[in-house]
């Protein structure tokens, strides 16, 4: 009779091994490494992640109680804190933010089929950013305010299925909307962001470049209405208009036409204004996508309450990056995990049950059967649930 791994070993199974090895010998992680591996590394913060591990000595003693199940997970070192805190601080956080990337890519495949709220065949993605604080005394590296320290997190989330799909992680002052820099725009794809990345310059590139964006007008901006098209003001809608810039120096940046569509939200009575580049989408389609923007702002509260990306187990900038790119892994891993077993379960609660059953000699949809009943009860109507819009 087969003996069945662990839940943790059947999630690792899940990870592109070699593509792995191939991000540690790009930056020689495990040169003079002789036995804590990049890979014992990575599974022990994937670890941390999983089972809300609170700092290096809880990490250590727990892993030391099943230390006779750690060689068939893949740990083969003795865990340490020691260790596992020189790691963080020396080995190159770019071997977890690439290893990352076949993770996404996996995952955006399986999830290209995800329906939006609207009917579109584009690929939509979302932009924002999110701040996460830090001690200033801890952390003297990172400083934001006066008395105040931070990283950024710059995101740019594909709508079907949640996914990250580019990530920087930089100071806090760095403004939003240099995030625009950074990207490898997709002819045809929509990209939606708020007005804080309303740069005209950077704007531009989108419509030369064949994609398009959806944003918020700002206050103060000068246009010069040149058509109007009808609207049915019952949904909503005030206007849509094809306008251009007024000024010059704004003309120079942006010389092609803008669509500007006002819409009043039903529900809040807030009136809002949308500029695109976009002028075959129907006017509503255009709010409607905005309104999907807020997909991102649930993806950085829930890895903010269910990820280990708040507290940090060192303190250096390489040690905090490390954290990060693992903690987003481990969200992709789960995810594919949930798509390749076709579980119904909210990612929140196989979250919470893989937590109390990654040493199990189960399968992981029979841990879900076991367990889960455990969880049916439990009110998570304050939970933030992704993957089930």
């Amino acid at each position: 009779m087969p003996i069945t791994p662990t839940v943790f070993a059947q999630l690792t199974e899940y990870l592109p091994r070699y593509e792995f090895q191939k991000c540690v010998t790009r930056y020689a992680g495990d040169h003079r490494a002789r036995r804590f591996s990049c890979w014992d590394q990575f599974l022990c913060m994937a670890f941390a992640q999983l089972t809300y591990r609170e700092s290096l000595r809880d990490i250590e003693a727990c892993l030391r109680a099943v230390q006779p199940k750690l060689y068939h997970v893949g740990i083969r070192a003795r865990i340490a804190r020691s260790t596992i805190a020189y790691a963080n601080e020396t080995r190159d956080w770019r071997i977890y933010a690439d290893f990352a990337q076949p993770l996404i890519r996996t995952a955006r495949e399986l999830y290209v089929n995800e329906a939006l709220n609207v009917d579109l065949g584009n690929t939509v993605y979302a932009l924002d950013a999110t701040i996460i604080d830090l001690c200033l005394s801890v952390f003297p590296w990172a400083r934001y305010r006066r008395h105040d320290a931070a990283v950024k997190l710059h995101t740019q989330l594909d709508l079907r299925g949640a996914i990250p799909t580019i990530v920087r992680v930089t100071e806090g002052k760095r403004a939003d909307v240099t995030f625009l820099d950074d990207l490898v725009l997709e002819p045809g794809a929509i990209y939606i962001m708020d007005r804080g990345y309303v740069d005209f310059e950077r704007l531009h590139r989108f419509t030369a470049e064949a994609a398009f964006f959806v944003t918020r007008t700002k206050k103060g901006i000068r246009f010069r209405r040149r058509t109007s098209r009808p609207v049915d003001f019952a949904t909503g809608l005030q206007s849509d208009h094809t306008v251009g810039l007024v000024t010059a120096e704004a003309r120079r940046a942006y010389p092609a036409p803008l669509r500007r569509v006002r819409y009043v939200d039903p529900t809040t009575k807030k009136r809002l204004g949308f500029l695109t580049n976009n002028f075959a989408l129907p006017a509503l389609t255009i709010a409607h996508l905005y309104k999907s923007r807020w997909k991102v702002e649930l993806f950085f509260r829930w890895i903010k309450m269910h990820l280990r990306i708040k507290a940090f187990y060192g303190t250096t900038e390489n040690a905090v990056k490390t954290q990060i790119w693992i903690a987003l892994s481990v969200y992709v891993l789960v995810a594919i995990v949930k798509k390749r077993l076709a579980l119904d379960v909210s990612l929140y609660k196989l979250l919470q049950i893989l937590s109390v059953t990654l040493f199990e000699k189960t399968p992981i949809s029979g841990a879900l059967f076991d367990v889960g009943s455990q969880f049916d009860d439990t009110d998570d109507g304050n939970q933030l649930i992704l993957f089930d819009f």
